[in-house]
Protein backbone atom coordinates (compact mmCIF):
# COMPACT_ATOMS: atom_id res chain seq x y z
CA UNK A 1 0.00 0.00 0.00
CA UNK A 2 1.62 3.58 -0.56
CA UNK A 3 2.37 5.54 2.34
CA UNK A 4 3.23 8.54 0.93
CA UNK A 5 3.21 10.38 -2.30
CA UNK A 6 6.49 12.36 -3.21
CA UNK A 7 5.72 14.87 -5.86
CA UNK A 8 8.48 16.34 -7.73
CA UNK A 9 7.32 19.31 -8.70
CA UNK A 10 8.97 21.61 -11.74
CA UNK A 11 7.88 25.19 -11.53
CA UNK A 12 8.85 25.75 -14.87
CA UNK A 13 6.91 23.22 -16.84
CA UNK A 14 4.63 24.55 -19.43
CA UNK A 15 6.79 27.65 -19.63
CA UNK A 16 5.83 28.48 -15.74
CA UNK A 17 2.02 27.65 -16.20
CA UNK A 18 2.55 24.41 -13.73
CA UNK A 19 2.70 27.00 -10.97
CA UNK A 20 -1.15 28.11 -11.58
CA UNK A 21 -2.04 24.46 -10.87
CA UNK A 22 -0.44 23.79 -7.80
CA UNK A 23 -3.67 25.21 -5.52
CA UNK A 24 -5.57 22.47 -7.32
CA UNK A 25 -2.82 19.34 -6.93
CA UNK A 26 -2.67 20.50 -2.79
CA UNK A 27 -6.27 20.96 -2.22
CA UNK A 28 -7.23 17.18 -3.92
CA UNK A 29 -4.81 15.28 -1.27
CA UNK A 30 -5.80 17.29 1.15
CA UNK A 31 -9.59 16.68 0.57
CA UNK A 32 -8.87 13.08 -0.39
CA UNK A 33 -6.81 12.80 3.08
CA UNK A 34 -3.68 11.17 0.91
CA UNK A 35 -0.35 11.83 2.39
CA UNK A 36 1.83 13.87 0.14
CA UNK A 37 5.08 15.87 -0.10
CA UNK A 38 5.93 18.45 -2.32
CA UNK A 39 9.66 18.47 -3.63
CA UNK A 40 10.44 21.75 -5.47
CA UNK A 41 12.84 21.33 -8.61
CA UNK A 42 15.89 24.08 -8.69
CA UNK A 43 17.33 23.74 -11.65
CA UNK A 44 17.74 21.09 -14.85
CA UNK A 45 19.21 17.82 -12.80
CA UNK A 46 17.76 18.49 -9.82
CA UNK A 47 14.76 16.15 -10.43
CA UNK A 48 17.20 13.65 -10.94
CA UNK A 49 19.14 13.52 -7.24
CA UNK A 50 15.44 14.25 -5.56
CA UNK A 51 14.14 10.80 -7.38
CA UNK A 52 16.92 9.05 -6.71
CA UNK A 53 16.92 9.80 -2.91
CA UNK A 54 12.83 8.55 -2.82
CA UNK A 55 13.68 5.47 -5.25
CA UNK A 56 14.28 2.93 -2.41
CA UNK A 57 12.42 4.58 0.15
CA UNK A 58 9.81 1.50 0.76
CA UNK A 59 5.48 2.05 0.18
CA UNK A 60 6.06 5.25 -1.61
CA UNK A 61 5.31 6.33 -5.06
CA UNK A 62 7.34 8.75 -6.82
CA UNK A 63 5.42 11.45 -9.06
CA UNK A 64 6.70 13.57 -11.29
CA UNK A 65 4.68 17.08 -11.95
CA UNK A 66 5.89 18.65 -14.88
CA UNK A 67 6.45 18.06 -18.71
CA UNK A 68 8.33 15.03 -20.70
CA UNK A 69 11.82 16.70 -19.33
CA UNK A 70 10.33 16.23 -15.89
CA UNK A 71 9.41 12.67 -16.06
CA UNK A 72 12.86 11.65 -17.97
CA UNK A 73 14.76 13.21 -15.00
CA UNK A 74 12.65 11.40 -12.85
CA UNK A 75 12.78 8.42 -14.02
CA UNK A 76 16.43 8.73 -14.73
CA UNK A 77 16.42 9.38 -10.61
CA UNK A 78 14.56 6.18 -9.55
CA UNK A 79 16.94 3.78 -11.68
CA UNK A 80 20.10 5.56 -10.42
CA UNK A 81 18.73 5.37 -6.84
CA UNK A 82 16.78 1.93 -6.91
CA UNK A 83 17.60 -1.13 -4.82
CA UNK A 84 15.82 -4.79 -4.82
CA UNK A 85 12.02 -3.13 -4.85
CA UNK A 86 10.93 -1.98 -8.34
CA UNK A 87 9.89 1.96 -7.92
CA UNK A 88 6.65 3.11 -8.39
CA UNK A 89 6.42 6.11 -10.66
CA UNK A 90 3.33 8.50 -11.19
CA UNK A 91 3.07 11.49 -13.54
CA UNK A 92 0.77 14.91 -12.83
CA UNK A 93 0.96 16.54 -16.61
CA UNK A 94 2.02 19.46 -16.56
CA UNK A 95 4.26 20.44 -19.41
CA UNK A 96 4.15 21.49 -23.18
CA UNK A 97 3.49 17.87 -25.22
CA UNK A 98 2.91 15.41 -22.38
CA UNK A 99 3.54 12.86 -24.41
CA UNK A 100 5.68 10.27 -22.05
CA UNK A 101 1.72 10.89 -19.69
CA UNK A 102 0.14 9.96 -23.28
CA UNK A 103 1.96 6.89 -24.04
CA UNK A 104 1.61 5.70 -20.31
CA UNK A 105 -2.04 5.81 -20.39
CA UNK A 106 -2.49 8.47 -18.01
CA UNK A 107 -5.03 11.52 -18.73
CA UNK A 108 -4.17 14.57 -19.81
CA UNK A 109 -6.37 16.68 -17.94
CA UNK A 110 -5.07 17.37 -14.18
CA UNK A 111 -8.21 16.57 -12.49
CA UNK A 112 -8.36 13.25 -13.88
CA UNK A 113 -4.79 12.12 -13.81
CA UNK A 114 -4.96 12.96 -10.10
CA UNK A 115 -7.62 10.35 -9.71
CA UNK A 116 -5.89 7.54 -11.28
CA UNK A 117 -2.96 8.53 -8.55
CA UNK A 118 -5.61 7.75 -6.12
CA UNK A 119 -6.80 4.66 -7.75
CA UNK A 120 -2.62 3.62 -7.36
CA UNK A 121 -3.50 1.37 -10.43
CA UNK A 122 -0.18 0.68 -12.08
CA UNK A 123 2.23 -2.01 -14.30
CA UNK A 124 5.41 -2.52 -15.61
CA UNK A 125 7.27 0.15 -17.83
CA UNK A 126 9.52 -0.40 -19.88
CA UNK A 127 12.83 1.86 -20.43
CA UNK A 128 14.90 3.03 -23.32
CA UNK A 129 18.98 3.47 -22.79
CA UNK A 130 20.73 5.49 -25.22
CA UNK A 131 24.57 5.45 -24.41
CA UNK A 132 26.78 7.83 -26.68
CA UNK A 133 27.01 11.67 -27.47
CA UNK A 134 27.22 13.52 -23.99
CA UNK A 135 26.08 10.39 -22.29
CA UNK A 136 28.78 7.35 -22.62
CA UNK A 137 27.44 5.86 -19.53
CA UNK A 138 23.75 5.68 -20.73
CA UNK A 139 20.66 8.10 -20.39
CA UNK A 140 17.49 6.57 -19.76
CA UNK A 141 14.29 7.48 -21.83
CA UNK A 142 10.58 6.64 -21.36
CA UNK A 143 8.66 8.15 -24.06
CA UNK A 144 11.36 8.09 -27.25
CA UNK A 145 14.55 9.39 -28.77
CA UNK A 146 14.46 11.30 -31.94
CA UNK A 147 17.33 11.71 -34.72
CA UNK A 148 17.65 14.68 -37.03
CA UNK A 149 14.40 16.19 -37.82
CA UNK A 150 12.63 16.72 -34.70
CA UNK A 151 15.22 17.23 -32.51
CA UNK A 152 16.06 20.28 -34.44
CA UNK A 153 11.99 20.72 -34.34
CA UNK A 154 12.18 20.73 -30.37
CA UNK A 155 14.81 23.14 -30.01
CA UNK A 156 12.63 25.69 -32.27
CA UNK A 157 9.72 25.19 -30.14
CA UNK A 158 12.17 25.21 -26.76
CA UNK A 159 12.77 29.25 -28.14
CA UNK A 160 9.77 29.98 -28.39
CA UNK A 161 8.60 31.66 -25.49
CA UNK A 162 4.69 32.99 -26.21
CA UNK A 163 3.72 29.49 -28.34
CA UNK A 164 2.61 27.23 -25.52
CA UNK A 165 1.60 23.52 -26.10
CA UNK A 166 2.05 21.93 -29.79
CA UNK A 167 1.62 24.53 -31.12
CA UNK A 168 5.09 25.44 -30.05
CA UNK A 169 5.51 22.33 -32.21
CA UNK A 170 3.30 23.11 -35.13
CA UNK A 171 5.40 26.55 -35.31
CA UNK A 172 8.86 24.61 -35.03
CA UNK A 173 8.02 22.13 -37.62
CA UNK A 174 7.44 24.95 -40.14
CA UNK A 175 10.62 26.91 -39.42
CA UNK A 176 12.81 23.74 -39.46
CA UNK A 177 11.05 22.45 -42.67
CA UNK A 178 12.36 25.91 -44.18
CA UNK A 179 15.77 25.67 -42.99
CA UNK A 180 16.62 22.45 -42.26
CA UNK A 181 19.41 21.14 -44.69
CA UNK A 182 21.59 17.88 -45.03
CA UNK A 183 20.81 14.42 -44.04
CA UNK A 184 23.79 12.55 -42.54
CA UNK A 185 24.32 9.11 -44.52
CA UNK A 186 24.05 6.31 -41.33
CA UNK A 187 24.87 2.52 -40.85
CA UNK A 188 22.15 1.21 -38.35
CA UNK A 189 21.98 -2.52 -37.31
CA UNK A 190 19.07 -4.69 -35.48
CA UNK A 191 18.16 -7.91 -35.35
CA UNK A 192 19.43 -9.41 -38.17
CA UNK A 193 19.17 -6.33 -40.23
CA UNK A 194 21.81 -3.44 -41.67
CA UNK A 195 20.44 -0.68 -43.50
CA UNK A 196 23.27 1.74 -44.89
CA UNK A 197 21.07 4.92 -46.30
CA UNK A 198 20.75 8.85 -45.92
CA UNK A 199 18.03 9.74 -43.34
CA UNK A 200 16.40 13.18 -42.65
CA UNK A 201 14.77 11.49 -39.14
CA UNK A 202 15.13 8.70 -36.69
CA UNK A 203 13.15 8.02 -34.20
CA UNK A 204 13.19 4.88 -31.86
CA UNK A 205 9.97 5.02 -29.07
CA UNK A 206 8.97 3.42 -26.07
CA UNK A 207 5.66 5.49 -26.34
CA UNK A 208 3.65 6.62 -29.10
CA UNK A 209 3.72 10.35 -29.61
CA UNK A 210 6.38 13.18 -29.59
CA UNK A 211 5.78 17.02 -30.06
CA UNK A 212 2.18 16.68 -28.72
CA UNK A 213 0.73 15.41 -32.18
CA UNK A 214 3.01 12.98 -34.02
CA UNK A 215 2.31 9.52 -33.79
CA UNK A 216 5.59 8.19 -34.51
CA UNK A 217 4.85 4.67 -32.96
CA UNK A 218 1.01 4.17 -33.44
CA UNK A 219 1.54 0.73 -32.25
CA UNK A 220 4.02 0.97 -30.03
CA UNK A 221 3.19 -0.77 -26.20
CA UNK A 222 5.54 -0.05 -23.35
CA UNK A 223 5.72 -2.80 -21.67
CA UNK A 224 6.59 -5.29 -24.77
CA UNK A 225 10.29 -5.59 -24.19
CA UNK A 226 10.49 -3.60 -27.67
CA UNK A 227 11.38 -0.26 -29.40
CA UNK A 228 9.58 1.13 -32.48
CA UNK A 229 11.64 2.44 -35.22
CA UNK A 230 10.31 5.03 -37.79
CA UNK A 231 12.99 6.29 -40.19
CA UNK A 232 12.70 8.73 -42.80
CA UNK A 233 15.03 8.20 -45.94
CA UNK A 234 16.37 11.96 -47.45
CA UNK A 235 13.42 13.59 -48.91
CA UNK A 236 12.16 17.07 -50.97
CA UNK A 237 10.30 19.27 -48.53
CA UNK A 238 7.07 18.75 -49.86
CA UNK A 239 7.58 14.96 -49.32
CA UNK A 240 7.98 15.57 -46.16
CA UNK A 241 5.90 17.67 -45.56
CA UNK A 242 3.42 15.26 -47.04
CA UNK A 243 4.59 12.64 -44.59
CA UNK A 244 4.29 15.26 -41.44
CA UNK A 245 0.95 15.62 -42.10
CA UNK A 246 0.55 11.39 -41.77
CA UNK A 247 2.13 11.54 -38.78
CA UNK A 248 -0.97 13.14 -37.04
CA UNK A 249 -2.74 10.34 -37.76
CA UNK A 250 -0.40 7.77 -37.16
CA UNK A 251 -0.59 6.60 -40.78
CA UNK A 252 3.01 6.80 -42.43
CA UNK A 253 3.45 2.95 -42.36
CA UNK A 254 3.91 2.18 -46.51
CA UNK A 255 4.92 5.57 -47.44
CA UNK A 256 7.42 6.27 -49.74
CA UNK A 257 11.34 6.60 -47.92
CA UNK A 258 9.13 5.61 -44.46
CA UNK A 259 10.67 2.41 -42.86
CA UNK A 260 8.87 1.18 -39.49
CA UNK A 261 10.23 -1.57 -37.71
CA UNK A 262 10.75 -3.32 -34.15
CA UNK A 263 13.87 -4.83 -32.19
CA UNK A 264 14.99 -4.49 -28.52
CA UNK A 265 18.46 -3.47 -29.46
CA UNK A 266 19.80 -0.75 -32.19
CA UNK A 267 23.37 0.08 -33.15
CA UNK A 268 23.66 3.70 -35.18
CA UNK A 269 26.39 4.95 -36.83
CA UNK A 270 27.04 8.36 -38.71
CA UNK A 271 28.92 7.94 -41.87
CA UNK A 272 29.27 11.26 -42.78
CA UNK A 273 27.60 14.05 -40.97
CA UNK A 274 26.76 14.70 -37.32
CA UNK A 275 23.87 13.13 -35.16
CA UNK A 276 21.60 15.52 -33.35
CA UNK A 277 19.50 13.58 -30.72
CA UNK A 278 17.36 13.94 -28.15
CA UNK A 279 15.80 12.02 -25.82
CA UNK A 280 12.38 12.30 -24.18
CA UNK A 281 12.88 16.55 -25.38
CA UNK A 282 16.63 16.32 -23.27
CA UNK A 283 19.17 17.18 -25.63
CA UNK A 284 22.04 14.00 -26.25
CA UNK A 285 23.92 15.26 -28.80
CA UNK A 286 24.42 18.12 -31.19
CA UNK A 287 27.07 16.27 -33.61
CA UNK A 288 27.39 12.60 -32.50
CA UNK A 289 29.18 9.83 -34.37
CA UNK A 290 27.66 6.31 -32.73
CA UNK A 291 24.75 4.93 -30.59
CA UNK A 292 23.74 2.67 -28.88
CA UNK A 293 20.30 2.28 -28.01
CA UNK A 294 17.87 -0.73 -26.09
CA UNK A 295 15.07 -1.56 -24.65
CA UNK A 296 15.21 -2.55 -20.64
CA UNK A 297 11.95 -4.65 -19.75
CA UNK A 298 9.86 -3.57 -16.76
CA UNK A 299 12.36 -2.02 -14.24
CA UNK A 300 10.10 0.76 -13.03
CA UNK A 301 5.88 0.50 -12.51
CA UNK A 302 3.97 3.10 -13.82
CA UNK A 303 0.46 4.02 -11.99
CA UNK A 304 -2.27 4.38 -15.29
CA UNK A 305 -6.08 3.99 -16.27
Amino acid sequence: MIQNHIIIFNPSAGKGAALKKLPLVESFFKKEKINYTIKYTEGSGHAIDLAASFASVPDVAVIAAGGDGTCNEVLNGLMKGRGDKIPLFGVLPMGRGNDFSYGGHVPARLDEALHVLKSGNSSPLDLGLVKGGDYPGGRYFGNGIGIGFDTVVGLEAAKMKHVHDAFAYIAGTMKTLIKFSGSPEVEMVYGDKKIVRRVIQISLMNGRRMGGLFYMAPDAVNNDGMLDLCMVDHLTRFKLMKTIFHYTKGTQRGLEGITMDRADHFHIKALDGGLVVHADGETVCIDGRELEVSCIPGPLRIIHT
